[in-house]
């Protein structure tokens, strides 16, 4: 379960977006009301969905719990921002260093794997939770609830001084 450790360029997204927490989680609507609309969206750059976490800047992760809000997307990848469809809206995922993680599994199933990465995996390594947002991708092998499913994990980080 190691992560490939990667820079990513700016990327600009196309979704739409809900505050939700955990505890009152809004990620099925997000998404039944983002995918019919998905087809009008001009400039895509690849079929790729992207599921995005905001958490607020003065969040400490050590705090973070079902009740914690924070602003969820559901995006796609686009090239230019000169057609946004009516009732979507545009979203600019910074540059940056991230430790990307692939998880094979049900999509329900993923909480000890998110508990490892923030539970053992970042407190043992070099890096510090940045300040940015997290995502995933899901792109063609991705199933949803399928065991045999798998998505990108993206998590923000910045080197220990």
């Amino acid at each position: 379960m190691e992560p490939r450790i990667i820079t990513i360029p700016e990327k600009k997204l196309v979704g739409k977006r809900i505050r939700m927490s955990l505890s009152i989680n809004h990620t099925a609507d997000l998404w039944q009301s983002f995918m019919p609309g998905r087809k009008e969206i001009r400039n895509k750059k690849n079929a790729d969905l992207f599921s995005i976490e905001v958490y607020d800047q003065n969040l400490d992760f050590k705090y973070f719990n079902p009740t914690t809000e924070f602003e969820k997307w559901a995006a796609i990848e686009v090239s230019e921002f000169d057609t946004v469809p009516a009732g979507m809206e545009t979203f600019t995922l910074t540059e940056g260093l991230y430790a990307m993680f692939i998880y094979r599994g049900a999509a329900n199933n993923s909480a000890s794997f998110f508990q490892y990465i923030f539970g053992t995996w970042l407190p043992q390594s070099e890096y510090l939770l940045d300040q940015r947002a997290h995502f995933e991708v899901m792109g063609e092998k991705y199933k949803g609830n399928d065991p045999d499913s798998e998505e990108e994990i993206w998590i923000p980080l910045k080197l220990m001084k």
